[in-house]
């Protein structure tokens, strides 16, 4: 299940959405997550699928990947589907007891199920074609015109994209010391919550002490390459808005319109 997490992982690639503006592509994964928000019922949702597919498709990035990134969320899409579809009151469809699904519990079920779903694929298109070094850019120019309250924006942007980049290896080196401390014998399956969580405490420990030890390594890589902040620091290639990204802000607009214009014409809002 740990090798099924891709969260913070770069896909090389040059496809029009890999060579978009990195500001541009963060200001869309936003807007997208709005654009979710917005739709009010299944023929909305659908449109943000439909966008979400075809920025897949252009992306180039395989659809098995997109599959073995949502099985980790798998519990969570389960338990949010089965909390809206037993307590959602509405038109009784089945009644056993003191269990009751309606019919507003299942649509609001499936709705929940597939935009919780299109969020997490959709924002982790972003990491998927933006480099580590390149969405570090991109974020601390977006947050640029907080410098004027003198906040350390360049430390502040290198911080996320660090802590981004680690995730993958974290969780290989989790991966790791749990195939180790099972060779060894140890049993983390077996026997009730307090049991496992007891069980989790041989693998916490190393992992921190290794996460200490990478943090202070790449620290130590950082000043020997004269690494002092942002302040006077300079850039090989400079970030520009093209044609590129002002189409790609269009077809989000676009597609926000459209979200708007079922809501209002096809208002099959879940009460």
């Amino acid at each position: 299940m740990l090798k099924d997490i891709t969260i913070g992982q770069y896909f090389p690639g040059n496809s029009v959405i890999h060579r978009m503006d990195p500001r541009m592509k963060i200001v869309l994964s936003i807007a997208y997550i709005v654009m979710l928000f917005m739709a009010k019922g299944f023929s909305g949702l659908a449109v943000g699928v439909v966008f979400l597919a075809i920025c897949y498709g252009v992306s180039h990035i395989p659809v098995s990947l997109i599959l073995k990134s949502l099985k980790p969320v798998v519990p969570i899409i389960l338990f949010t589907a089965v909390l809206n579809m037993f307590f959602v009151e509405g038109d009784p469809l089945f009644q056993w007891a003191f269990i009751t699904i309606t019919k507003q519990g299942l649509s609001t079920a499936a709705l929940m199920s597939v935009r919780i779903v299109c969020l997490i694929a959709g924002t982790s298109l972003l990491t998927y074609t933006t480099s580590p070094i390149v969405l570090t850019d991109g974020i601390e120019r977006l947050l640029s015109p907080l410098k004027k309250l003198h906040l350390p924006v360049h430390e502040l942007a290198m911080m996320m994209t660090i802590a981004l980049r680690f995730i993958p290896t974290l969780i290989e080196e989790t991966d790791k010391i749990m195939s180790a401390q099972k060779a060894r014998g140890a049993d983390l399956e077996s026997g009730g919550l307090v049991q496992r969580a007891k069980a989790l405490v041989p693998i916490l420990i190393p992992l921190f002490i290794s996460a200490f030890r990478r943090a202070d390594d790449l620290a130590l890589a950082m000043e020997c390459r004269c690494y002092r902040g942002g302040e006077g620091r300079t850039r090989m290639k400079q970030l520009k808005l093209t044609s590129r990204d002002i189409v790609g802000a269009i077809i989000v607009a676009l597609t926000i319109v459209a979200i708007i214009l079922l809501n209002i014409f096809f208002p099959l809002a879940i009460a």
